[in-house]
């Protein structure tokens, strides 16, 4: 998780670069990040089949209640199954391991052509790919436990109260268009490559 985790973030921040910079710094983190997704691509593969073959999946023994109180000592869990055991009883989720390799592939290619802006984008497909499809094999489980399985965290078990969720919500409707206008400020003004002139020159960016 952590070789995943780590080269494909390098990979982003590599068609990050490739985008706001030019020259040597450009072609360095080409370089690297081609290297990095092949190694996120490599790793992506080697844990999915780690699940396949070594790692018990969980499964809810009894009956779910979606709308009951949350508490994980209400279910029954058993470790008899495996993780990939999902893609059987939920076929399309296969859609996000196709996305994590399709735009680590993409990113890869772009990355090496030296293209920008799309190559971004399919590193951003990537990374929602590999992300998500954590979630969706393991769901309903949020935070299983080894060493008391009854005791595992479901997406149900972690819900919060009505009053809690309603609070959010206003929060996030008042803060919300804050936040995204601030973002897109920040991104109008650092809107650009950074280049050597910019970092060297006089002016008032020196």
């Amino acid at each position: 998780t952590g070789v995943v985790s780590l080269s494909m973030l390098l990979m982003h921040g590599a068609a990050w670069l490739g985008l706001k910079t030019e020259g040597e710094i450009a072609a360095r983190a080409r370089r690297i990040g081609t290297v990095a997704g092949m190694v996120a691509a490599g790793g992506y593969l080697l844990a999915g089949l780690w699940l396949a073959v070594g790692i018990d999946g969980y499964r809810i023994v009894t009956e779910v209640v979606a709308n009951g109180p949350s508490n994980p000592l209400y279910s029954e869990v058993a470790r008899d199954t495996s993780w990939l055991a999902a893609y059987v009883t939920r076929p399309w989720i296969i859609v996000a391991p196709i996305a994590a390799f399709a735009g680590i592939a993409m990113a890869v290619r772009g990355l090496r052509a030296g293209r920008e802006g799309t190559t971004l984008l399919w590193s951003k497909l990537a990374i929602t790919g590999i992300v998500s499809s954590v979630g969706l094999t393991m769901f309903p489980f949020i935070l299983p436990s080894s060493s008391a399985p009854d005791s595992s965290l479901t997406v149900w078990d972690a819900s919060s109260s009505q009053t809690t969720l309603f609070v959010m919500l206003v929060a996030t409707a008042i803060f919300m268009p804050l936040i995204l206008a601030y973002t897109a400020w920040v991104y109008k003004v650092l809107w650009g490559k950074v280049t050597e002139d910019d970092v060297t020159g006089p002016g008032h960016s020196y």
